[in-house]
């Protein structure tokens, strides 16, 4: 399968990007946003073989995560999706579907609501669009969270990428940062998503599926996925799948269905 890399720039960061497998006429590319404190790797490797054998797949790593190095500004969806706007003009791609994962779903959304021009599907897996979608103790616990609570496979992935004294306490804070600053989109604000959508979550996920049905139901014509599971392992996420992919194998068809019709 066809592999290349490189870096787009957005007025001095330099956002890393792999693509993986050919075009695929009559299909958009898949771009794929990892979560907070992920790379590629942890997050998509497991899942990226089955989805490139069916069209191209677009990976990015955002600020201070992997190979994308930091800068002086904030770590936020909507610096991430102009980022990502960089790579995909400098890829000559005009619209993608795009599925993003936790903080990575933020940047997905906010690319959607930004860019409508260039998201034809959004998958928004495993995230919240406003901040009463988790419990007061969700937003006490983060804004007392130091790297020891920073799973063990982000922090060795990051070491072995960037083993710089400091990157990985920098790309911690960036994420801390970023989800307690996070303000979120009103109900309004998502009813203007043109993208066709699928919403999916885990039923014992960061947010219920109760949420999830209430987020899907603001989004026009959105569709609902709520799978058996915990928060990423139905995407082979390494920290929650543990190396068990029977989830993810379940979940991709349901995946490629979507973004097929």
């Amino acid at each position: 399968m066809t592999f290349t890399h490189g870096f787009a720039d957005n007025n001095g960061l330099r956002m890393y990007y792999e693509v993986h497998g050919p075009a695929v006429r009559g299909r958009p590319p898949l771009l794929l946003i990892p979560g907070g404190g992920s790379t590629i790797g942890t997050n998509f490797s497991e899942i990226i073989p089955l989805l490139a054998g069916q069209r191209q797949v677009i990976a990015v790593e955002e600020e201070g995560h992997g190979r994308t190095q930091p800068t002086s500004r904030p770590l936020t969806a909507e610096n991430s999706a102009g980022d990502v706007l960089a790579v995909l003009d400098q890829l000559n791609v005009e619209s993608v579907d795009v599925l993003g994962f936790s903080a990575g779903g933020h940047t997905a959304m906010a690319l959607a609501l930004a860019h409508p021009a260039r998201v034809r599907r959004l998958i928004a897996a495993s995230t919240f669009a406003g901040r009463d979608a988790v419990p007061d103790a969700f937003w006490e616990g983060m804004a007392k969270a130091t790297l020891d609570d920073m799973p063990d496979t982000y922090k060795v992935a990051d070491r072995f990428i960037n083993p710089e004294p400091g990157h990985l306490e920098r790309l911690f804070e960036l994420d801390r940062q970023r989800i307690l600053n996070f303000a979120g989109w009103s109900d309004g604000e998502l009813g203007t998503i043109a993208a066709a959508t699928l919403v999916m979550s885990a039923d014992r996920d960061v947010v219920t599926a109760a949420y999830a049905a209430r987020m899907a139901g603001a989004i026009p014509g959105a569709r609902l996925l709520i799978v058996p599971g915990g928060h990423g392992d139905y995407l082979g996420e390494q920290a929650a799948s543990g190396g068990d992919l029977r989830t993810m194998h379940a979940t991709v068809p349901f995946l490629l269905r979507f973004l097929d019709e």
